[in-house]
């Protein structure tokens, strides 16, 4: 295709996006079909882009959410969330020597699957010294699974019956990408979407204790550390104030309702932006090793969480 034609069309598909009855499984779809089969026109922008729409998409979902709900939440959230890191975390990296996955590339794969997928491993790999072939190893790893999950989460959860309570907090805790977690969730109900929001953003803020621990291990190995580039998660703080000034100002809510249907519509286009992301490149890089790291621990994560769902919440 002519590169004019394709950018103009990569234009009016992302602006469409924004249309109210197109959803977050069709915003990823549309995406995957420019990068894998079409080709991306704007490759070197989309991935910061996205980023970056995401963080504003999260802070407009506040706006449609109550304070209380959201500290309630959030501090049941935040030591489960704990808990949970650390078991994924440790499991990965015992699996990671049991695949013979080179040591970097190991230790992001499990952080990217035991916190928040891509924005773990940025986090972590400047700490790691990782080689940008690990770093994009572990991100295409990571990148696969999280864009099944969109998909294969709300199907399983609507074939075993799960309340959208229930979904959020499997959601939350078992896919990668806080843009996925969100995508599922809002594919599965409004209630699921508040809360699986809240839930993964308490995941979230266990970036920094993961970007401390692994800097102890790099100084325990070689006499050295570094936190140079590590930027905490402050979108969260500000994702707060947004549930706060809904409950403080209820002469705002038809603002605030407006703001957060703005939101929800912005996370389809933010998932367009991730699909096209994929490129065959990408997908070349993923050696079997590192992916069977990776989907061997997704794979024990999801049904350890999905069964601990099934078993203690209603």
């Amino acid at each position: 295709m002519n590169p004019t034609a394709l950018r103009v069309l990569f234009l009016v598909a992302a602006a469409a996006m924004l249309l109210p009855w197109l959803t977050a499984p069709i915003g990823l779809a549309a995406g995957a079909v420019f990068g894998l089969l079409l080709g991306n026109p704007y490759a070197e922008r989309t991935g910061k882009l996205a980023g970056q729409l995401l963080k504003v998409c999260v802070v407009g979902l506040g706006f449609g959410l109550s304070l209380p709900a959201v500290l309630e939440t959030g501090a049941t959230g935040l030591w489960l969330m704990g808990l949970w890191v650390i078991l994924v975390l440790g499991t990965g990296l015992l699996l990671a020597r049991a695949f013979g996955v080179e040591s970097a590339t190991g230790r992001l794969v499990s952080a990217g699957t035991a916190i928040c997928g891509g924005t773990a491993i940025a986090a972590v790999a400047p700490v790691l010294r990782a080689k940008s072939e690990s770093i994009s190893t572990a991100m295409a790893c990571v990148f696969v699974l999280n864009a099944v999950a969109l998909y294969l989460y709300p199907w399983t959860g609507r074939q075993l019956g799960l309340s959208e309570s229930q979904f959020a907090l499997w959601a939350a805790v078992a896919i990668h990408d806080t843009s996925s977690v969100v995508g599922a969730a809002s594919a599965y109900g409004p209630q699921a979407l508040a809360e699986a929001t809240v839930l993964k953003l308490a995941r979230a803020l266990w970036i920094l204790p993961l970007v401390l621990g692994f800097a102890l291990l790099v100084a325990r190995d070689d006499g050295t550390s570094r936190l140079a580039g590590f930027k905490p998660p402050v979108f969260i703080g500000v994702f707060v104030l947004a549930a706060a000034a809904r409950s403080l100002l209820p002469s705002g809510e038809p603002l605030f309702d407006a703001l957060y249907l703005a939101a929800r519509q912005g996370l389809v286009l933010v998932l367009f932006l991730v699909g096209a992301g994929l490129s065959r490149d990408l997908l070349a890089r993923v050696g079997w090793r590192p992916f069977a790291h990776g989907l061997t621990l997704w794979l024990l994560a999801t049904a350890a969480s999905l069964a601990a769902v099934l078993a203690w919440v209603t």
